[in-house]
């Protein structure tokens, strides 16, 4: 409900940009953000007030740009404009592989493509084994759109079968998990 007057850029840091339901109060994750990511976009369009919340899931530097300098830079630097584009591109094409998954997947899959998008944004690039903080349950149930009981189980399950490891912090296997998803 912010008034929507700038765009942000994240230097570092992870951002989780969730909405909530006036209807019903129920919170939904809309995406997981990282370094190179923007958002705020909304205002160069005419959004007048923030339609979803973005919280820092670890410290972060975000660069505030207002909406009248980002429109000038937009029109005068066709580099810059094509990278805005491109970024926008891909995130729309996340949202909705993110619609088709919770369509047509099981919470299972859901939660490993979560891990494997927690693992890209804590190294910038998927490697075999990446190390994040332990999101809780709460928040991965959000993310996934199930419920925490499903989250311990499924997180359990995987322990299990060695896709991800818990030492104080979440080691995720990524070729392991992205086995997973292709199946």
């Amino acid at each position: 409900g912010d008034s929507a007057d700038a765009i942000f850029f994240i230097k570092t840091g992870q951002v989780k940009l969730t909405v909530i339901s006036a209807k019903t109060g129920q919170k939904a994750v809309l995406a997981l953000l990282g370094p190179r990511d923007l958002l705020g976009e909304g205002c160069l369009v005419g959004q007048s007030r923030r339609a979803n919340t973005a919280t820092s899931l670890k410290p972060s530097i975000l660069f505030r740009v207002e909406k009248a300098p980002m429109r000038r830079a937009l029109r005068k630097q066709p580099e810059l404009s094509e990278k805005f584009i491109v970024s926008l591109l891909l995130r729309n094409i996340a949202l909705q592989q993110g619609i088709c998954d919770q369509l047509f997947n099981h919470s299972e899959k859901r939660l490993a493509r979560v891990l494997l998008k927690l693992a890209r944004l804590s190294t910038h690039t998927l490697l075999t084994d990446a190390k994040v903080q332990i999101p809780s349950h709460k928040t991965l149930a959000t993310m996934v759109g199930t419920t925490s009981e499903q989250i311990a189980y499924l997180m359990r399950k995987f322990r299990k079968l060695g896709l991800i490891a818990c030492n104080g912090e979440l080691t995720i296997k990524t070729g392991l998990l992205t086995n997973l998803v292709l199946d």
